[in-house]
C-alpha cells in the first residue's frame, strides 16, 4: 500500500504519506526541510527507504499542518500531531523524529504518552543551544538576502560530510530547483519555533523506551545534544555514528536497518 493523504487538524489540514501493510504503526516526523518541501504527493518517492518495514508496519510520514499561525511553537506542533494521529485512528505508534521532527516527538511523548509506544530521536536536541541558534538564525537571514541555491549550499555544508558533498555536488542545482518555495513564510515560522524550543522541563515525563541516534560531527545541533537527551530521559539508549553529522540518516547505509532492529526490540 502507498497512500498520499490529507487529514483534518482543527481549522486546517495536514499532508501525510503512508506505506506498508503491517499491523504496527511507525510515525515519522521530518525536520525543518518540511518548511520548504512537504510530503504532499511523494509517497512513492519516500517509500524506498522503508521497504524492509512493509510487512510488519504501516509507516506514516507527516508534514506540519498547512496553515501555520504566527508564534506557532514546537509544543503546538506536537499537540496538532497528536490530533492528526487520533483523527487517522492511530492510537499507538513507534514515533521517529528527525531534527526538528525529534523536537516535536519529545513533546508528543511527554504530553501525549498514550500515543507513543517507543521513541526514536535522530540528530536532535532538548533545547535551542548556541549551535542551533547560530545555524537557524543564519538560514532565516539567508531567506531574505541570498539565493535559494546559496541557502541549499549552506544547508548542505552544515548537514553533510565533506566527502558526501563532494560526491553529490552536481545534484545541488536540481535540489535547489525542486525545493524552492513560492514564499519562505512556512520555512521561517518553523525556524522561529526552533529558536524558541526547550523541552527540558518535560523530558522527565517521557517513560517509553527511547533511542537517541546522533553523529559525533554534527554542525547543526552540536555534539553535546544527544548526551543531554540521554541524561534527561529515563530508559533511553544512545547510538553514536562515528564521523557523521546531521545527515547521518542519508549517509549511513545501515541507518534504516538499525531503525528496523530498534523497532523490533
Amino acid at each position: 500500500m502507498q497512500k498520499n493523504g490529507c487529514v483534518k487538524v482543527g481549522n486546517t489540514d495536514m499532508y501525510y504519506v503512508a506505506f506498508g501493510e503491517g499491523e504496527k504503526n511507525l510515525v515519522v516526523l521530518p525536520g525543518l526541510s518540511d518548511g520548504l518541501w512537504t510530503v504532499k504527493g511523494k509517497a512513492m518517492l519516500l517509500a524506498g527507504s522503508y521497504k524492509k518495514f512493509f510487512k510488519d508496519y504501516t509507516v506514516y510520514m507527516f508534514s506540519r499542518k498547512n496553515e501555520i499561525p504566527e508564534g506557532y511553537s514546537i509544543e503546538d506542533m506536537a499537540d496538532d500531531q497528536a490530533l492528526a494521529m487520533r483523527n487517522l485512528g492511530i492510537d499507538r505508534a513507534i514515533v521517529m523524529g528527525v531534527s526538528q521532527g525529534g523536537m516535536i516527538a519529545q513533546f508528543l511523548a511527554a504530553n501525549h504518552s498514550e500515543l507513543v509506544e517507543k521513541l526514536i530521536l535522530v540528530v536532535t536536541a532538548p533545547y535551542a543551544n548556541e549551535t542551533i541558534k547560530g545555524v537557524v538564525t543564519k538560514w532565516i537571514e539567508m531567506t531574505r538576502n541570498a539565493s535559494h541555491t546559496e541557502l541549499m549550499l549552506d544547508t548542505a555544508e552544515k548537514v553533510y560530510t565533506k566527502e558526501f558533498n563532494e560526491k553529490n555536488k552536481r545534484y545541488l542545482p536540481l535540489v535547489a530547483k525542486f525545493t524552492k518555495p513560492k514564499t519562505y513564510d512556512r520555512f521561517c515560522k518553523n525556524a522561529y519555533a526552533i529558536l524558541a524550543f526547550d523541552s527540558r522541563p518535560v523530558l522527565s515525563k517521557i517513560k517509553c523506551p527511547t533511542y537517541i541516534m546522533s553523529g559525533n560531527c554534527d554542525n547543526t545541533v552540536g555534539n553535546d545534544a544527544p548526551y543531554e537527551l540521554h541524561a534527561a530521559i529515563e530508559h533511553s539508549e544512545i547510538l553514536i555514528f562515528e564521523g557523521l553529522g546531521h545527515g547521518l540518516f542519508e549517509e549511513d547505509k545501515n541507518f534504516y536497518n538499525k531503525v528496523f532492529e530498534i523497532c523490533g526490540r
